[in-house]
């Protein structure tokens, strides 16, 4: 018996473990340098390459850079959100908490006729950040997806074994 309730008591969601995961280590790394490398961008060749556009596809360049940047830093908010709760510094519960003030929908970028006509890198930047936003909705899915029933009764035999005792019982 003891064992049994032992066993209940130790359940393990892998959901709480999932930042843990080389898979989050490696996203958290691929956003971080992901803001970088879009700074980087946006403060040197890009604010040349902004200069050289004509004045409708400078407005876009402009629209399409504040919508870049919007989601980048809802993507880091999420991403160091789930640092901490793999430092320990908070739990996961806090966590899901937190996150309803990140956006993971935020600032989508607009039509592609529009962006084909903005530099080839802020392109290429933009795709790579919606390309991790999918990847950041789906560890948020499964990461805060609620707890089924199965957990809250423990050991999902437990009813399967009690059905037979009856039946034998007989």
């Amino acid at each position: 018996m003891t064992d049994r309730s032992q066993g209940e008591t130790a359940l393990v969601h892998l959901s709480e473990r999932l930042t843990n995961s080389a898979a989050f280590g490696t996203l958290f790394r691929e956003g971080m340098d992901l803001v970088e490398e879009t700074a980087a961008y946006l403060d040197g060749p890009g604010r040349t390459e902004a200069k050289a556009l004509d004045r409708s596809v400078s407005l876009t360049y402009a629209t399409e850079s504040m919508r870049l940047t919007t989601r980048l830093m809802q993507l880091a908010s999420w991403l160091l959100l789930h640092r901490a709760v793999k430092e320990g510094e908070m739990t996961l519960i806090q966590a899901n908490r937190e996150k309803t003030k990140v956006k993971l929908s935020a600032a989508d970028p607009g039509s592609d006729e529009m962006l084909e006509k903005l530099p080839s890198q802020l392109q290429d930047l933009i795709a790579r950040s919606m390309a991790l936003q999918t990847k950041v909705r789906r560890l948020d899915t499964t990461i805060h997806a609620p707890v089924t029933e199965r957990a809250a009764i423990g050991n999902p035999l437990v009813p399967q074994l009690n059905r037979l005792k009856a039946a034998f019982e007989r």
